[in-house]
């Protein structure tokens, strides 16, 4: 655990976001946002709402389930949210966004977006490793699996398996 050091009264709480689309959330995000709010006063977790993925929850469902999965950390925060990233960030005074990073090719495409978010809105990006056990776990094999029979109970939080089989039934029987 780290040693939390005294806060000179001058001092600015340092604020991060977590922005994604978190169709569903999975544990490995979960993890990023626990590992995160040991490092910054205040974690906000923003979910995507003009995403140009096809998901398969609405806006708030995905928030309430975020809310729902990070009840036990008390300096984490989730909110839906629509435009560009650096923008909800310096409206929230964010100057810090958070990105899990998983494999080899993520770090290619995030280092392109935290050039680019620090160009045009001068923000810095922090990119934390997957934990091992979650280094595979995307929400799009998440739910691909699970449309296929497999368990996936390990990978996604408690409140999230039950909408997402239910989700998943409803799709099969159309």
């Amino acid at each position: 655990m780290p040693v939390k050091r005294a806060r000179e009264p001058e001092q600015q709480l340092v604020k991060a976001i977590y922005p994604g689309t978190f169709d569903p959330v999975t544990k490995g995000h979960v993890d990023i946002v626990e590992r995160a709010a040991r490092m910054f006063d205040e974690v906000i977790v923003a979910v995507v709402r003009n995403t140009p993925k096809r998901v398969m929850f609405s806006d708030a469902e995905r928030v309430e389930m975020f809310e729902e999965a990070l009840k036990h950390v008390p300096n984490a925060t989730v909110t839906g949210y629509e435009g560009l990233t650096v923008n909800f960030a310096k409206e929230h005074g964010a100057g810090v966004i958070v990105r899990g990073l998983r494999i080899g090719s993520d770090f290619e495409y995030e280092r392109e977006l935290a050039l680019m978010n620090r160009d045009i809105g001068d923000v810095e990006t922090a990119c934390l490793l997957s934990s091992l056990e979650y280094q595979y776990v995307s929400s799009s094999r998440v739910k691909e699996i699970a449309a296929l029979g497999a368990d996936v109970s390990r990978l996604v939080p408690e409140n999230v398996l039950a909408p997402l089989l239910h989700r998943l039934e409803g799709a099969g029987s159309q």
